[in-house]
């Protein structure tokens, strides 16, 4: 039995200790903050309740695992997951909606037949299709194993490119490319770059395998988790506890410890020092100056969004039919706002008001969204929004750096095979033996799903040692 400390209690963090606790190791969490959960907070203002950070879950089967892999309860019996149907409703320029289904391929094409005409699903089910190709290439070395101490096949874009499009004379094709070339330019291809822009991926400079986000979106379906995405951290959280898994907060963690070149603890910004047999870093690990491993992408993974967020009080019940999510487009082509409204008691301080949450991700060094802007693009999704506001609050980049310690409130995006790998995270291991990286800072890269993979690679790398190759 090893005492290992994870510094950071985000859901990356959380997952490697539950998983590491199981494996009959001592494991301690040290949080520089209050509480649990990183990213996936939650803000209360006069019985509202809104998500801070992702306010759905896609590949549940992540968390899913999780539990069966750390005790007797499922998921399903700690957290209520919700599938999103529609799962997204896309306001095009000219005012016209386009509702998609949710984890329907079929149901899809028909709905974009009838927006943008006949074969206009087609043209969209053969993009997810290429998709797919990349899905399979690259599902077991990009998600589920560790990285190799050798990455430069998936610095290779694996999107098979159409042929006669004129994008493999020169270099593999850009997202936007694919979809202005493959979707065409009445608004379809549109659809296609907002998704990927949602993720925190410039579409005009990502590779084309972005395209497997929408797919897996499409495939897999997108979730929500009744009285917000929170719940899905207390759950994973109350599963650490009954593992023992212990948490220290109030906890900065200023250096990793290391003796005879190798980890061996902790020093805390008090300059308390804490010991330990391994070390999990949960948190960007570029201010605490650990050395990467040979697998480690040159320099930080491109990834230059900023993440806004507006929480909106509204009086008024929500109308019978709205969507969950809806992405309203705009003139600024660097910016992608989501709306998001949750069918969910829990959320609103009775059944006539409505909290609604909006998130604006900005890529290419865009300017900054005001309030203002954002109410405006959220009213085109809210009918009547504007009379029925009560209050807004703006959360800023600099506010997520206050909340969770994230240097100019960076939020990890998903990693993604091709563009010569600059779009790949950290490997779990490092250059320091005994000294690991889970979370999204790490691969495979952010988000809920992607944060909670790393847990399943770290504890695998320590129990198994360095041969294993992931579970199958």
């Amino acid at each position: 039995m090893a005492g290992i400390a994870v510094i950071g209690a985000g859901m990356g963090a959380m997952a490697t200790a539950a998983r590491l606790a199981v494996a009959g190791h001592q494991v301690t969490v040290y949080e520089r903050g209050a509480t649990y959960g990183g990213a996936v907070g939650r803000h209360e203002r006069d019985g509202f309740v809104f998500d801070t950070g992702p306010g759905l879950l896609h590949l549940p089967a992540v968390y899913r695992d999780l539990f069966v892999k750390t005790g007797k309860r499922p998921l399903e019996e700690c957290a209520e997951l919700v599938q999103v149907d529609p799962a997204v409703r896309h306001v095009l320029p000219d005012g016209r909606t386009v509702t998609l289904p949710g984890a329907s391929h079929g149901g899809a094409a028909a709905v974009l037949d009838e927006a943008f005409g006949p074969g206009a699903g087609e043209r969209w089910s053969a993009v997810l299709g290429r998709a797919r190709d990349a899905w399979d290439a690259t599902r077991r070395p990009l998600l589920e194993e560790p990285l190799l101490p050798d990455p430069r096949a998936l610095g290779r874009d694996p999107y098979p490119a159409l042929r006669g499009s004129g994008l493999l004379r020169r270099r593999p094709p850009t997202l936007a490319e694919v979809a202005a070339r493959e979707l065409g330019g009445d608004g379809l291809g549109g659809l296609l770059a907002e998704r990927v822009r949602a993720y925190g991926i410039d579409p005009r400079t990502a590779p084309a395998s972005a395209a497997v986000l929408p797919y897996m979106e499409q495939t897999f379906g997108s979730w929500y988790v009744r009285g917000g995405m929170r719940e899905l951290a207390t759950a994973v959280y109350e599963r650490c506890l009954e593992r023992r898994v212990g948490f220290v907060f109030g906890a900065e963690v200023r250096e990793v410890l290391v003796r005879e070149d190798r980890a061996a603890g902790l020093l805390l910004a008090g300059g308390g020092a804490v010991e330990a047999d391994l070390v999990v870093c949960a948190v960007d690990p570029g201010p605490l100056r650990i050395p990467l491993g040979p697998g480690a992408a040159p320099g930080r993974p491109a990834g230059s969004a900023r993440w806004y967020t507006l929480f909106a009080g509204l009086r008024g019940a929500r109308e019978d039919g709205a969507a969950h999510r809806t992405m309203p487009a705009g003139p600024q082509p660097d910016r992608t706002v989501t709306v998001l409204r949750p069918d969910d008691p829990a959320t609103r301080p009775d059944a006539d008001h409505e909290a609604v949450t909006v998130h604006a991700v900005v890529t290419g060094g865009g300017p900054a969204p005001s309030a203002g802007e954002l109410l405006d693009a959220a009213a085109r999704a809210v009918p009547g929004l504007r009379e029925r506001l009560l209050w807004h609050e703006l959360r800023t980049p600099a506010d997520i750096e206050a909340a969770t310690g994230a240097a100019a409130g960076a939020v990890p995006a998903p990693s993604l095979a091709g563009a010569g790998g600059r779009l790949l995270h950290p490997s779990n291991t490092t250059a320091v033996p005994g000294l690991y990286l889970a979370g999204g800072w790490a691969h495979p890269g952010g988000g809920l799903a992607h944060a909670g993979m790393t847990g399943a690679l770290v504890a695998g790398l320590i129990v198994e040692g360095a041969e294993f190759r992931g579970s199958r």
